[in-house]
């Protein structure tokens, strides 16, 4: 499968069981391109960040900013411009969860080394943005029953959905094809992921899925 232009660099993002990853291998897979997949797996402190927001979360931060900064090393070699990435992370997107989480002097040092790793983090040719109701989120979260998840508050979901609103109501790097996975099955349903095909074939300003004039 082809797209036109290309979008040798695609980034799917949206909060905590929206269903990035699923997503990004699949775009991968019909693509050709290559993954960047966060893995939150590898980073210790989040399991007591869910535990104890309030001590585990610059820890947690601070492990997701290094861990993001050396995969976007990838697009510092030469074969980033002969090759596809699909990733299912923005790097901007763990500033958004900092911000929501961190005291103002914790912030303040977060800021002070994202400023660092940040400079020449290139931006992406398209974002495909998932969000849904909190109720849809939180019933994909048990579904996949990862243990360091099952301490997610409906609250702590609302705020995060909410920054990312914010975040991608003024977001101007790259076009955005928003989402909501409430209304589209883009694995189980063909003509779900068709429609978003087809809006990846002509990425342009911010579009919202499903189109207001096919409800």
């Amino acid at each position: 499968m082809d797209l036109n232009p290309p979008l040798p660099y695609l980034v799917i993002e949206g909060p905590i069981g929206a269903g990035k990853t699923t997503l990004a291998r699949r775009l991968a897979a019909d693509l050709g391109a290559r993954l960047l997949l966060e893995k939150p797996e590898d980073n210790p402190f989040l399991p007591r960040f869910y535990r104890d927001p309030v001590n585990g979360a610059l820890p947690a931060q601070l492990g997701f900013l290094l861990q993001r900064a050396g995969q976007v090393e990838s697009f510092q070699q030469p074969d980033l411009f002969d090759q596809r990435w699909v990733a299912d992370f923005l790097f901007d997107k763990d500033r958004l969860f900092a911000e929501l989480t961190l005291t103002p002097a914790d912030l303040a040092l977060y800021e002070s080394v994202y400023r660092r790793l940040a400079w020449d983090v290139p931006a992406p040719d398209a974002v495909i943005y998932l969000t849904g109701p909190v109720d849809t989120l939180l019933e994909r979260i048990a579904r996949r029953g990862r243990d360091y998840e099952a301490g997610i508050e409906r609250r702590y979901l609302e705020d995060l959905s909410a920054v990312y609103a914010r975040y991608f109501g003024s977001y101007s790097a790259a076009p955005v094809i928003e989402v909501d996975v409430s209304q589209m099955d883009l694995v189980a349903e063909p003509a779900h992921y068709a429609e978003l095909l087809a809006a990846l074939r002509q990425p342009r300003g911010y579009l919202r899925l499903p189109r207001a004039d096919l409800l």
